[in-house]
């Protein structure tokens, strides 16, 4: 504060002022220079505010005076430390004889033998009968249960040709268990005069001609699934075959009902004996479009075997053209055995040209053509006008004025 004389005037101090400052500064600690340790001074202090317990810190536990803990289990003499070695000792020995008295008890206890076959019990047995699994289990007869090897004996009974899948269990004190799941059928197989069956992975079943009686089994006769056959190939052959009776049956009207006979010797040409009136056709179908190739094959084969009375093959692998085969007579056009083939739409020669064509089915650029084996009349893409040609899209017929000389 200042007067007008230029003085400054200071508010007085008062005394209890001074005096608390005064012990406030004698209240805080002085540090000692470094280096220099003051007499009576200690060289350590002691945290009295430091927690008791023990620091967990990586690799053990440590106390406040930074010294590992030992664990709670080690003794701390080494006679404690001697005594705790000896009773693990003991108490491992122990353990090693009880296990080694229990194995022999078990296999010497008569209980738990399997006396005889009756002991062995057999579910879901239809085609498969019990001479047939017994002889797997032959060597575990009097054999204690606890020692029969379950895995291998599933494995054995897995190979037998009817037996999908199996399950061998113990049921104490002295049975076997066996859970069988069979193989389901999908069609009949023909090598030679004998007829068998087939399942869906290629597997082929044997079974007498009084019990396919018995069982009214209603299935196309397959034939290229020969048991020479390595398991890939008759499985891919077998996924041809179940694709083409699924297709043909995903409209509901059980359409696979009137298919008699499938050769599958070639996979990628699926050729289907369809029963006709007095005499069966032989339509390839190739390996897709089952049911769209089997449609036309029905809204024209009327029309074309009464155009041709000696058709005898149908050709349906073609977008664009059908070729008809026949019993006998010249051939119109058969697929190049060099493989060349042509363009989408290329023309064809009609029944009066001697000079062969080739013709391949769509989508199949880089595969050898199918040679046909039989005369045959094609329908020319280049003349339908002049020869009679029909298109219903891209379905093509034939007209009763085309090549009457085939």
């Amino acid at each position: 504060m200042t007067n007008p004389g230029g003085a400054t005037n200071r508010p007085p101090r008062r005394e209890d002022e001074d005096q608390a400052e005064t012990r406030f500064r004698r209240a805080e600690p002085r540090v000692p220079p470094a280096g220099r340790v003051l007499p009576g001074m200690p060289l350590d202090f002691e945290d009295i505010d430091a927690d008791d317990e023990p620091r967990l810190v990586r690799g053990g536990r440590y106390d406040r005076y930074d010294q590992p803990l030992r664990p709670w289990w080690r003794p701390a003499s080494t006679a404690g430390r001697l005594f705790l070695t000896l009773a693990a000792l003991t108490l491992s020995s122990s353990l090693a004889f009880a296990a080694f008295a229990l194995n022999t008890c078990l296999e010497r206890d008569a209980r738990f033998r399997i006396a005889g076959t009756e002991d062995i019990q057999a579910t879901g047995l239809t085609e498969v009968t019990r001479g047939q699994i017994l002889p797997v289990f032959g060597a575990d007869i009097g054999r204690n249960i606890f020692f029969v090897p379950l895995n291998q004996r599933r494995t054995e009974l897995e190979q037998i040709p009817w037996i999908e899948r199996a399950t061998v269990m113990r049921l104490l004190p002295d049975q076997l268990r066996i859970s069988i799941v069979e193989r389901r059928p999908v069609a009949f197989t023909r090598h030679g005069d004998r007829i068998g069956l087939v399942d869906a992975k290629g597997v082929l079943l044997t079974m007498p001609a009084a019990a396919m009686a018995v069982h009214h089994y209603s299935f196309p006769v397959l034939t290229g699934i020969d048991p020479g056959d390595p398991p890939a190939a008759r499985r891919e052959r077998m996924a041809v075959y179940l694709r083409l009776m699924s297709d043909l049956d995903s409209t509901g009207q059980r359409l696979s009902d009137q298919i008699s006979e499938i050769d599958l010797t070639d996979p990628e040409d699926a050729r289907v004996l369809m029963p006709e009136q007095g005499k069966d056709i032989l339509a390839h179908f190739g390996e897709d479009h089952f049911l769209e190739r089997y449609q036309r094959y029905k809204a024209y084969i009327a029309e074309w075997r009464q155009q041709y009375p000696r058709l005898a093959a149908v050709d349906l692998r073609y977008d664009r053209q059908v070729i008809l085969e026949m019993s006998s007579g010249k051939q119109a056009s058969e697929a190049d055995p060099s493989g060349a083939k042509p363009q989408a739409g290329a023309p064809a020669v009609d029944s009066t040209d001697a000079s062969p064509s080739t013709a391949a089915p769509a989508g199949k650029t880089g595969k050898k053509a199918h040679k046909l084996k039989k005369p045959a009349a094609l329908i020319p893409a280049r003349r339908r006008a002049a020869a009679g040609v029909h298109r219903a899209g891209n379905e093509t017929s034939i007209r009763t004025n085309w090549a009457q000389g085939g």
